[in-house]
């Protein structure tokens, strides 16, 4: 006797749901987006810039012990954080807001992981505390990849649009046309001087604006499902105060893919029962599709969250921050392809007879 999670034929009204699924995404977007204009996003040093220690102390040691051991030998502002399991006695020491990091950088980072280290040899004693490693990175240098990470998110976004929009839509010149005129607007903003992150939301609210006027209806369901599984990640990475590395934005990018990997195949069964049933009520063949892709994407999904779940727990401690945005922005992912970006479709109504058969053409 065969075991099947999802039965054949099952039809779970997600689309008469879909209003209220709106308002619970949109009620955890809010909470996210308060947190990050409240608490602000703690950049790591890949970002901020600044001095990254390692260390590790033969015994349990207090942080504010530490903090304190080294403001008073001079270096400003440390943040203190345990590092992998507690009985390691490892701890992250993050300084930031370091001057003239980038001018002589191998000679700075000497005398200043130095100065550090007898700081805490002086507060904690000979042989307690061993300097495992030693990471620095220079504010100009942090302000450049925050902008490119920025950069590589927005630009992903754009070609999302163009590939969503020809493939289901035939609209390829438009969209194209569409896109090159925001980033030539992006380009000569940025010719004046004006703040790369401002303009890069303001080309966004400017492309989803578009989409809807445009009629670009899977490409903005597309859209508003990454934008909804970017923010709920980076949301709880602000609430829950963790750092905002490379391997976080390795991590987004990946969660950006596997989303839109899940919403294509909702779309492409879509497009297949408005080819067979064109003249059958949009909303119930929208929702028949979904149902029909749902045990492929469960699946799918619970074979890759297992995966990461035992990433987090067994990849160690380097690993688990990228293991928990993945985990995060890939179960938000499965929910955004079923009660986002599928049911943004009916925004417009039924589509007109001419419009379904070029939806549904190959």
């Amino acid at each position: 006797m065969s075991f099947e999670l999802i039965k054949p034929g099952i039809n779970i009204n997600f689309i008469g749901h879909r209003h209220l699924a709106f308002a619970i995404a949109g009620l955890f977007i809010l909470i996210c987006l308060t947190s990050i204009a409240v608490k602000g996003l703690p950049m790591g040093i890949d970002f901020a810039g600044g001095l990254q220690i390692q260390a590790r102390f033969s015994q349990a040691a207090d942080p504010d012990q530490i903090r304190q051991a080294l403001e008073q030998a001079g270096l400003p502002a440390p943040s203190v954080q345990s590092f992998g399991e507690k009985s390691a006695n490892e701890y992250l020491i993050n300084l930031q807001e370091l001057e003239n990091l980038e001018s002589n950088a191998a000679e700075g980072e000497e005398s200043l992981s130095q100065k550090a280290a007898v700081a805490l040899t002086s507060s904690f004693g000979p042989g307690q505390v061993e300097i495992r490693r030693v990471d620095m990175v220079g504010p100009k240098v942090g302000r450049d990849l925050r902008q490119q990470a920025l950069s590589a998110l927005y630009y992903s976004i754009l070609m999302i649009l163009i590939y969503i929009s020809g493939r289901f839509e035939h609209k390829w010149g438009t969209s194209a046309a569409l896109v090159g005129g925001l980033l030539a607007a992006l380009y000569l903003a940025s010719l004046f001087g004006a703040s790369l992150p401002y303009l890069i939301g303001l080309a966004l609210v400017a492309t989803l604006a578009l989409c809807y006027k445009l009629k670009f209806e899977y490409a903005l369901g597309a859209i508003m499902a990454l934008l909804h599984d970017v923010i709920f990640t980076v949301g709880i990475f602000s609430l829950l105060d963790k750092e905002i590395t490379l391997s976080f934005v390795a991590a987004i990018l990946t969660i950006v893919g596997y989303s839109l990997n899940d919403t294509i195949i909702i779309y492409d069964r879509i497009r297949e029962r408005l080819a067979q049933s064109r003249k059958g009520d949009y909303a119930e063949n929208v929702n028949r599709s979904i149902n029909e892709t749902l045990s492929r994407t469960v699946l799918t999904s619970g074979s890759t969250l297992l995966v990461i779940v035992v990433l987090y727990f067994l990849g160690g401690p380097v690993n688990q921050d990228f293991a928990l945005a993945l985990l995060i922005g890939i179960g938000t992912g499965t929910l955004s392809s079923i009660f986002i970006s599928a049911p943004i479709l009916l925004l417009w109504g039924q589509p007109k007879p001419a419009a379904a058969a070029a939806a549904a053409a190959v």
